[in-house]
């Protein structure tokens, strides 16, 4: 068997794995690189490190960009196999693949102008990564199943999805492929949620394994307490509307802005704020936060106890979505008590940076991030505290305050991903690091070395690992336990 890390290795993003015996060969996660966007750019257009055509099928984890964006792609270049998803990520990937060709295609003709209306000669930014047509080819390839069945995509393979407390849908894939008369376990994390969080269930614990591949987004460290995070909220509005002011949030549209509109609405029922003016500012974020609601099943009882509470509260926060673009604009014109969250997350594309643009000159406007901003970002740029950054092509100046709310973050922290290991029964004979930047994903390692005295390591990309390996002892057969 082999076991390519096609991407997310020592970095945040990009996820994709690919797995080979001589009978089977499937893709688990297909993930867009995103961040340092030169580096970016380049690398999605690249072609496939091996043949979509000879693909059996793909197993997704969840619908974020970063482990999902080149589906089309990867359907555009030939794989016409099921893709075997949860069906609230299905849902969510009919909104977040539309929408990524859609961007695809504005970027290509952007650039087929010049940028500036001139036309390029330049080939190949002109011509979009996918297209529309593509992404509805790939969506018309997934097949849905839900947590905890079985199901057998191939003679040789078994898999089960399990709940991963991320975002909605998110899932823990257990996957037992036999060869040679042997059955070997893996285990792919994709993106831990953190225990305690709202809306969501918390990841589900895993007994065992052959072979982790697990991530280590927040692997160096721990997380703020929620309740001190909700606390510095409440502070950070409060002040705000004193000054005057606005809060922008960057959040992404799928499950970050729906846990801030959940804690914004709980602590205006616990009467710890009062007579708020909320705007979403992103098309994505309401057909997302939609959906959310059409799942009520995955939701955990204080979350759904919420939603009857809006559905009936007269004192419930002012929510508005907006759609247009010229709605978006109308935003900018709001001098103070507004509340605008938007996209994206990293503050790198969409209508957040309008939002920047007009707010941070302001003093007495504040910024509010809510997750992990990626190496090369706006996002990762206002954090590590700079004063002056470029949106449009301007030279703005920071003046207004930038707050960091880690305790909102969609990943599970460092404590919290040791302890979802620690309910495993037995060592997994390969641990393989993944989906975190490369000093954190080593210092997580060495706690799985130190600690557990798991054989983890942190992989480059495409390397290819095979088993068993001459220098490691034989596999042990993993049971199928539904």
């Amino acid at each position: 068997m082999k076991l390519t890390v096609l991407g997310a290795a020592r970095e945040v993003t990009g996820s994709s794995y690919l797995v080979e015996t001589d009978t089977v060969r499937f893709l688990v996660d297909c993930g867009m690189v995103q961040g340092a966007a030169r580096d970016a750019a380049t690398r999605n257009r690249q072609p496939f490190a091996f043949n979509p055509r000879s693909l059996d099928f793909a197993l997704l984890t969840h619908a974020h960009i970063d482990h999902s964006g080149m589906l089309p792609k990867l359907t555009k270049d030939g794989f016409g196999g099921p893709i075997l998803t949860t069906p609230a990520t299905a849902d969510l990937l009919d909104v977040m693949l539309r929408d990524s060709a859609h961007i695809q295609e504005m970027d290509a003709a952007r650039a087929a102008r010049g940028g500036r209306g001139t036309r390029r000669a330049t080939p190949g930014p002109t011509v979009p990564i996918y297209t529309m047509t593509d992404a509805e080819a790939c969506l018309r390839q997934l097949k849905t199943h839900p947590y905890d069945a079985c199901i057998a995509p191939h003679p040789d393979v078994v898999c089960i999805f399990r709940d991963a407390g991320h975002i909605l849908g998110s899932a823990i894939i257990e996957v037992w492929v036999a060869e040679a008369g042997e059955t070997v376990k893996l285990v792919f994390s994709g993106d831990l949620g953190q225990p305690g969080r709202a809306i969501l269930h918390d990841p589900t614990p895993i007994a065992d394994a052959d072979i982790l591949v697990m991530e280590s987004t927040y692997g160096d460290r721990a997380h703020r307490d929620q309740a001190a995070t909700l606390e510095e909220m409440v502070k950070v509005i409060s002040e705000n509307r004193a000054r005057g002011g606005n809060v922008i949030m960057p959040a992404f549209a799928v499950g970050r802005t729906q846990e801030i509109l959940y804690h914004l609405h709980c602590v205006t029922r616990q009467g710890r704020l009062r007579d708020l003016s909320i705007y979403v500012d992103s098309p994505m974020a309401d057909r997302a936060t939609q959906i959310t609601k059409s799942h009520l099943a995955l939701f955990d009882e204080e979350a759904r106890s919420l939603v009857g509470w809006h559905e009936a509260a007269p004192d419930r926060p002012r929510l508005r979505f907006t759609a247009s673009t010229e709605e978006s604009k109308a935003l900018n014109q709001i001098e103070s008590g507004a509340i605008i969250i938007s996209a994206s997350g990293m503050c790198d594309a969409g209508r957040i940076r309008h939002h920047l643009r007009h707010n941070l000159p302001r003093p007495e406007s504040a910024i509010l991030i809510t997750g992990f901003q990626a190496q090369g970002t706006l996002g990762r740029r206002l954090v590590d505290g700079a004063r002056r950054v470029r949106i449009f092509g301007d030279d703005i100046p920071v003046r207004a305050s930038v707050h960091t709310l880690n305790g909102f973050s969609a990943h599970a922290d460092q404590p919290a991903l040791l302890d979802w290991v620690g309910h495993f029964r037995r060592a997994p004979s390969r641990v393989i690091i993944t989906h975190g930047e490369a000093q954190v994903a080593e210092t997580f390692a060495g706690r799985l070395r130190d600690d557990f005295g798991w054989p983890a390591v942190v992989p480059e990309r495409n390397a290819t690992l095979e088993w068993p390996p001459l220098r490691w002892p034989p596999l042990r057969r993993a049971a199928v336990q539904p």
